[in-house]
């Protein structure tokens, strides 16, 4: 083997030593709430589909009608050839939904966060290196975002507003300008971030805030619009309780012109396939008045916290529809994942570096497709 390769290989060999290797597992998907891995049937909750919209006839319809309409691929970037009509009545619908003067219609929230982030901190574009503020435990994408910069991170504790405020109270005679990075509902632990001080804090410090909306969008706030009205920017995804996949950015029009102009991510690649739209379209529509799916999908949540908690095991600061089951010990949870299997539940274990090392666990996120007797069912098991 050569030597390069060797380097790889070393990688994996200590992957599996400490029990973090991942490889993919083909699964056969019918619905929501199900899922088929090697014939074997199980309620998922391991999903992001929090609405159950992934399966929705109208979104599978608009899918069809839109493919049938555009054909199967857009064809280009949106700045060639690829900005099909639908486009510009999305981000209208977006804006309004997230209560922006504008929205931009993007490829993955990964690649938003990889592609925006870099755009939003170009050291020439503002004369000189801005100040990034970031929580720790923000989601790899956005840490990749920010790397892809060029700029250093100032990262705070997790959630800590405190140590936020006494980083930026050390720049405060920094006349460079400041930003503050977080997402709304964070991927791992399921808490939400103390919003409202930070919003205190960016007017005190004159900041800029950009928050990720993934996990609260249709999930959370007025009509499912997220909890992040007060930022200037925020982005967020489709691929989640809209069951769809694409991301969006909504922000003011001057800034949107501006992504227009300077983000690779929406310069360069191909725009989303039609079929792709017209289920975003579906989902806009339907997820406002699905109030009564967002209850049901909370009172599951509490309902699985409380018990598991009662078992004996540590949720974290959860407060949301992701509960995750601490473990510590990556061997264990891989264990501990697999015996719940037998019990007929997709439950993966989250590793590192997914997550800081010692806190690996089984990361629980519902959908409003769950029954209050598969929350039953999910706590026997984790009982057993």
């Amino acid at each position: 083997m050569r030597q390069i390769e060797r380097a790889f290989a070393d990688f994996i060999a200590d992957r599996k030593n400490n029990s973090n290797f991942r490889d993919l597992k083909s699964v056969g998907k019918n619905d929501a709430r199900t899922i088929t891995v090697d014939n074997a049937h199980y309620i998922n909750v391991s999903s992001n589909d929090y609405l159950g919209l992934s399966h929705h006839p109208e979104l599978i319809k608009a899918a069809q009608d839109a493919t049938a309409r555009y054909g199967s691929g857009a064809g280009a970037s949106r700045l060639v050839t690829g900005n099909l009509d639908i486009f510009g009545r999305l981000e209208d619908k977006v804006a309004q939904f997230k209560g922006k003067e504008a929205a931009l219609i993007m490829v993955s929230g990964f690649q938003a966060n990889a592609s925006v982030l870099p755009a939003l901190f170009d050291k020439k574009i503002h004369g000189k290196e801005p100040l990034i503020f970031t929580d720790k435990l923000n989601h790899a994408s956005m840490h990749l975002g920010c790397a892809a910069s060029g700029v250093a991170q100032i990262r705070y504790a997790h959630n800590d507003m405190t140590h936020l405020e006494s980083l930026l109270d050390k720049h405060t005679e920094n006349d460079a300008p400041k930003f503050i990075l977080t997402e709304s509902v964070f991927s791992m632990d399921g808490d939400i971030a103390k919003l409202d001080e930070i919003y205190h804090l960016a007017e005190k410090h004159d900041c800029f805030v950009i928050i990720d909306e993934a996990h609260a969008t249709g999930v959370m706030g007025p009509n499912g619009s997220g909890l992040a009205h007060g930022a200037d920017l925020v982005i967020g995804t489709f691929s989640k309780a809209f069951g769809a996949f694409g991301a969006y950015v909504a922000c003011s029009q001057d800034l949107k012109d501006y992504l227009i102009n300077k983000c690779s991510g929406l310069i360069y690649a191909t725009a989303l396939p039609p079929s792709v739209l017209g289920s975003i379209e579906a989902a806009l529509e339907l997820v406002p008045n699905m109030e009564a799916e967002r209850t049901h999908l909370q009172d599951i949540s509490q309902s699985f916290r409380a018990g598991v908690q009662d078992l004996g095991y540590d949720t974290g600061p959860s407060e949301t529809q992701i509960v995750p089951v601490i473990i510590g010990d990556s061997g264990q949870a891989l264990d501990l994942s697999e015996r719940i299997k037998t019990q007929g539940f997709w439950a993966n274990a989250i590793r590192p570096p997914t997550v800081p090392q010692g806190s690996a666990r089984i990361r629980c996120s519902f959908s409003a497709g769950h029954t209050h007797e598969d929350i039953k069912a999910l706590l026997y098991a984790f009982a057993k």
